[in-house]
């Protein structure tokens, strides 16, 4: 099983949502940590983890991203990480699967399923191997207890209920110390 770390640099978890029930709102988080166990032979045994820094969310716009952290719904000053840990990975395609895992957004863990690519492994200009991995996935914000909203004249409501989650991640090769 090889050992991957995320680089944070070259990864990113990405959102969007229903404004006004009229146009979408995209996002990002960008302060990634974690690690993926990949099994090239039998991708069922790999396994991923990873952390989001809730306090990195950013839409262009800073009374939004600051309301993004408030108590209204991420409140990251008290649940500052957003977590996933992989609890079952299938293979659908040639380079494709599913990874079913937990998500915990404000202390709230719920299951959630990402329908995953894979991209590639490359040797970098850097000395290291790296892999890229596409996936994506639709959640209810409100399961996680992100219930915030307004009502609008015409019925409607200011945001959305769903929140379309993609996520581009790239990953370096671990190279264990020589033992000495």
């Amino acid at each position: 099983m090889t050992q991957w770390r995320f680089d944070p640099v070259h990864t990113s978890a990405d959102f969007a949502v229903r404004h006004m029930m009229v146009t979408t709102v995209r996002g990002s988080i960008k302060g990634v940590d974690g690690r993926i166990e990949f099994d090239e032979k039998n991708p069922t045994k790999s396994s991923v983890e990873v952390t989001l820094d809730a306090s990195s969310i950013f839409t262009g716009e800073t009374r939004r991203d600051d309301h993004l952290r408030s108590a209204d719904f991420l409140e990251a000053a008290k649940y500052p990480k957003i977590h996933f840990k992989s609890t079952e990975v299938k293979v659908t395609g040639e380079n494709t699967g599913k990874i079913k895992g937990d998500l915990t957004i404000r202390g709230v863990t719920r299951p959630v399923t990402l329908d995953v690519d894979f991209i590639g492994q490359e040797n970098s200009p850097f000395g290291d191997t790296r892999i890229g991995f596409e996936a994506h996935t639709k959640i209810n914000r409100e399961d996680w207890g992100l219930t915030w909203n307004q009502a609008l004249e015409t019925g409607g409501v200011l945001v959305g209920r769903d929140v379309k989650i993609t996520i581009d991640a790239q990953a370096v090769k671990v190279v264990e110390a020589a033992a000495g």
